[in-house]
């Protein structure tokens, strides 16, 4: 069977071996489709954390908090903090009572929008068709590479998690699989430092027992509602027809069948025209309440900052959008003087037109955007920010 060393690259290994027998090495990878798995998912390991510490070596054994502020949530745990049940999204006041003993940092995102830049040329580098899905993850594609090219794809990824470390000071865990799903879920396996594989032929029976919410894009919502029709784990889908599946669950049902038996059909999208990045969110219970509204449209206009520095994007025109109980869709823009992509100004149009909606109005969804795109050459000075959903 097929074997990589992970800290030497050492390929030719007796079968079976535990470690290394070239370097001693404890981390090594076998699997019967290891060189032939061309798509993989790259994910730096607690981001924001990790260069903290990187950076002040007096952190590196504490649980560290990415956050800040009474009314902040957090932006980013360490895998210590995450022991004691800190997790992104949190309310700042929640992490600090689940660990008293965290360090709290304020975000830098200058800091981590330059590391991100030299991540993503690290993956350039390693292919050219990869697909940034945020500052600190990608899809990378290397189907299209020539055959001339020698090293298998498992190899440069395993070149790649060395790079990040020895150059950039963070850690990267892999997913390598046959296509975009089952790469993105084989790279939350195995964190930190992780380099999990999912192949063609074991895809199906390592999917059947898993739940449903491991499905990329199932949210709470949609997992309630699988659950409540019986559906717990993904191979129970796989007793439905497509045509009920999108009958029951709109168009994300369609995508559930091929999902379950590991099929994926999207491609690596390495260069688009993109008109607007946007993040919307579906409550259960519709919210009238100004405030909480507010609250929801924060940290929505937080990940849409995130993801356009993320793609080197500004925006001039926010757009927010709402969804009443009875289902009318409101959408309300306005647009600045300068483009941005700094999560303070377009939080701040973006509530100014909530405001004007919020009169007691019960909504269902609500999602801001930002258009009217232009490529920026360098990131926009930004404040440190109070959270960050990510």
């Amino acid at each position: 069977m097929p074997a990589l060393c992970r800290d030497c690259f050492a390929t030719d290994l007796p079968p079976a071996t535990a470690r290394c027998w070239v370097c001693g090495s404890s981390r090594v990878l076998w699997h019967a489709e290891l060189f032939s798995l061309q798509v993989a998912h790259v994910d730096c390991d607690a981001f924001y954390a990790t260069i903290e510490k990187r950076d002040n070596p007096a952190l590196r054994d504490v649980p560290l908090v990415i956050g800040g502020g009474r009314r902040g949530v957090v932006a980013a745990a360490c895998y210590v903090a995450r022991r004691y049940g800190v997790r992104s999204a949190m309310p700042m006041f929640k992490a600090r009572a689940a660990c008293p003993a965290a360090m709290v940092v304020r975000p830098n995102m200058a800091k981590y929008q330059a590391v991100g830049r030299e991540m993503r040329a690290l993956m350039r580098a390693t292919t050219p068709a990869i697909e940034p899905i945020s500052i600190d993850e990608a899809f990378l594609d290397f189907r299209d590479l020539p055959v001339a090219d020698g090293e298998p794809p498992a190899l440069k990824l395993a070149r790649l998690a060395a790079q990040a470390e020895a150059e950039l000071g963070i850690t990267i865990s892999v997913g390598l699989g046959p296509n975009k799903f089952l790469a993105k879920m084989a790279s939350d396996l195995d964190k930190p430092r992780g380099f999990a594989i999912i192949g063609r032929r074991d895809a199906r029976d390592f999917l059947a027992p898993k739940p449903v919410g491991m499905i990329f894009g199932v949210g709470k919502a949609m997992r309630e509602k699988l659950l409540a029709d019986g559906i717990q784990r993904i191979g129970q889908l796989r007793t439905y027809p497509i045509a009920t599946l999108e009958h029951r669950y709109g168009s994300f049902g369609e995508r559930l069948a091929p999902f379950s038996r590991g099929l994926d059909r999207r491609r690596i999208r390495t260069a688009r025209p993109t008109k607007s990045v946007s993040a919307e969110t579906t409550f259960e219970d519709p919210i009238a309440g100004a405030e909480e509204l507010s609250a929801r449209l924060d940290r929505l206009c937080r990940r849409v900052a995130e993801r356009l520095q993320a793609q080197v994007f500004q925006g001039q025109t926010v757009v927010l959008k709402l969804k009443t109980a009875g289902f009318q869709t409101l959408t309300r823009s306005h647009t600045l003087a300068d483009a941005t992509n700094d999560y303070a100004d377009i939080f701040i149009a973006a509530e100014t037109l909530l405001r004007r909606e919020a009169t007691g109005i019960p909504y269902r969804l609500i999602g801001v955007g930002l258009s009217n795109l232009s490529d920026a050459d360098e990131f926009a000075d930004t404040a440190l920010w109070e959270d960050t959903e990510g």
